[in-house]
């Protein structure tokens, strides 16, 4: 209990998260350790600011910074919001490197759909819900059919996870702006990745 008392009064008392990134490689929106830890502590410490009445000592809202260690010089710290705008304008949603990853079969749509597992999850922890993410993962990989049938095929279940965390998205308040014809789309997605799942796994046996 004592322990307990300790993490909350620690909750209570934090109004901001640094968290370093140093790899150039693996950044916040390519690894699920990132929304979970530093995401989930700044849920944490929100909810105990606002139990503690943390409104009238600054505000419950807890910011976060994050330092690249791996670049060189001097190091400026930058809001999370503005360094996942980044990574999903860089990465995500950037042509090259969509096209890239789906070069690269059954792993490289692995590695695509696991990005959308981590929008949703920083739209969990960190409130952070911006339509345009939202509308260009749909239009560079749904809406475009060639690469939802190149990422079909190599990995059905890749594209079903897609599907699902964009739907789950929507549903949890997160894409805001997305049309009903869009949802009916990824609802065919999801079923038609289903049809395959099912008719390799009857195959198999």
């Amino acid at each position: 209990l004592e322990l307990l008392q300790v993490l909350e009064a620690l909750l209570e008392s934090t109004s901001r998260i640094v968290q370093m990134v140093d790899s150039i490689e693996y950044g916040l929106t390519d690894i699920q350790e990132y929304y979970a830890n530093t995401g989930a502590l700044k849920a944490a410490a929100q909810v105990a600011r606002q139990r503690s009445g943390g409104e009238q000592a600054g505000g419950a809202r807890v910011h976060v910074s994050i330092v690249e260690t791996f670049a060189r010089g001097d190091v400026e710290p930058r809001d999370l919001e503005a360094t996942l705008r980044i990574e999903y304008r860089s990465k995500l949603l950037n042509p090259k490197w969509a096209t890239s990853m789906a070069a690269q079969g059954s792993g490289g749509a692995y590695e695509i759909s696991q990005r959308f597992t981590a929008m949703v999850g920083w739209g969990a922890t960190a409130d952070f819900g911006e339509d345009w993410a939202f509308d260009g993962a749909f239009d560079r990989y749904i809406a475009d059919s060639e690469m939802a049938e190149q990422l079909k095929r190599a990995n059905p279940e890749a594209v079903r996870n897609i599907a699902r965390r964009l739907l789950e998205a929507h549903g949890r308040g997160m894409w805001e702006s997305a049309k009903e014809d869009q949802l009916q789309r990824l609802r065919e997605i999801y079923e038609e990745a289903e049809d395959v799942i099912e008719m390799g796994a009857r195959a198999v046996s």
